[in-house]
């Protein structure tokens, strides 16, 4: 028995996952807004819609969310899911920093500067540092797999 609780430590209810979840986006959200604040008063454009409280919350939620979905179907369908999430999270994290580089070469989009293209990047890494030890209490893995 001992050893089954040693693998799958205990799952919190549906409630408590759905709520931390949910303030788990607003950390990030509110986060990313002291991020884009900074950004804006080191002289980033306001032009400049991804720092933008519309754009960034939605792509903030979204992302926290989606990343959750992953974790948890990593941690049911994986024999190896914390092998797997210690590779796979920086990878998905460095993979998302392309299309910020991608907008600060083209300078494609309004108010675009090379602060607030670094800006959305801190971004990227604000979620992900918020929200992997928030999914390693919600949504633990086993730890005896690896």
């Amino acid at each position: 028995m001992s050893h089954q609780l040693a693998t799958h430590p205990a799952r919190p209810g549906g409630l408590v996952v759905a709520g931390g979840l949910i303030g788990t986006a607003v950390v990030a959200v509110a986060v990313n807004a002291a991020v884009a604040a900074i950004a804006h008063a080191a002289g980033a454009s306001d032009d400049f819609e991804a720092l933008q409280l519309p754009a960034y919350a939605v792509f903030t939620v979204f992302g926290v969310l989606a990343a959750a979905a992953a974790w948890a179907i990593i941690r049911a369908r994986s024999a190896h899911p914390a092998r797997l999430l210690r590779s796979l999270v920086p990878v998905v994290l460095v993979v998302s920093l392309i299309p910020d580089i991608a907008v600060g070469v083209s300078a494609s989009r309004p108010g675009t500067s090379w602060g607030a293209v670094i800006a959305l990047m801190v971004m990227h890494l604000v979620v992900a540092a918020i929200a992997v030890p928030a999914y390693r209490r919600l949504l633990p893995l086993p730890v005896a797999q690896d």
